[in-house]
């Protein structure tokens, strides 16, 4: 581990996974276990609550710094600065609570992050219910695994998933793959009623092998109904 950070939304309840007894109960046991002096441990529960160990033999500079529904942990950091702005960032930025993990991650690399440099970084937010067979509880599990800056690409991921889940077409006409940009373009334009900019994206999408074949199949659906509609077409 180089440095993270585990919290609690106390609005929905979604957090960090912890699995039966109390964290500092779970925290004594693992510590206690464990044969590995470099070993660093975080536990956070569906109430917030929360514990954190750093073994003796983790490499300089390391440690944790426990709050209120949350922690932040490191090892290997480049200097005194990376938990604190880590803490500070999670217990004050708004959003949701990706984006405050976001905002713990981004502060933590600004601050200097990991000694050794930067390489990857994952993002995984469960709900605070018990998973079951209609739902697995995972609300979120992004990850970049090899990336000159892992955490921007976290953030695009983030921000690309969120257009999804919102139908923010103007912004995935963007982010989107690039294959798909001007089905999306062709959408956003049809909601803000540009017929011309609606055309020059269908256009462009058509002219790309297997496109009008997939479009045509999709006359029915409501969504790109709306582009006939402005377009004029059947």
């Amino acid at each position: 581990m180089t440095f993270s950070v585990l919290a609690r939304d106390a609005g929905t309840g979604d957090l960090g996974i912890a699995d039966g007894g109390s964290p500092e109960s779970l925290v004594r046991r693992a510590a206690h276990a464990a044969e590995d002096a470099e070993r660093q441990i975080a536990v956070l529960d569906v109430t917030g609550a929360v514990a954190a160990d750093t073994g003796p033999g983790s490499f300089p500079v390391s440690g944790h710094l426990v709050g209120e529904g949350f922690s932040v942990q490191g090892n290997m950091l480049a200097g005194e600065d990376v938990l604190p702005a880590m803490a500070r960032a999670v217990t004050t930025a708004g959003g949701d609570l990706p984006d405050r993990l976001l905002a713990a991650l981004t502060a933590g690399q600004d601050a200097g992050g990991d000694l050794r440099g930067r390489q990857s970084v994952a993002l995984l937010v469960v709900g605070g219910e018990p998973a079951d067979d209609e739902d697995d509880g995972v609300r979120m599990d992004l990850r970049v695994d090899d990336s000159g800056d892992p955490v921007a690409q976290l953030r695009m991921l983030r921000n690309l998933q969120r257009a999804y889940d919102e139908g923010d077409y103007e912004r995935l006409a963007v982010f989107a793959p690039v294959g798909a940009r001007d089905l999306y373009a062709a959408l956003a334009a049809s909601r803000r009623g540009d017929r011309p900019a609606a055309r020059t994206a269908l256009d462009a999408l058509r002219s790309r092998p297997g496109w009008s074949a997939w479009l045509a199949s999709m006359a029915g659906d409501p969504r790109m109904s709306g582009v006939s509609r402005l377009l004029g077409e059947p």
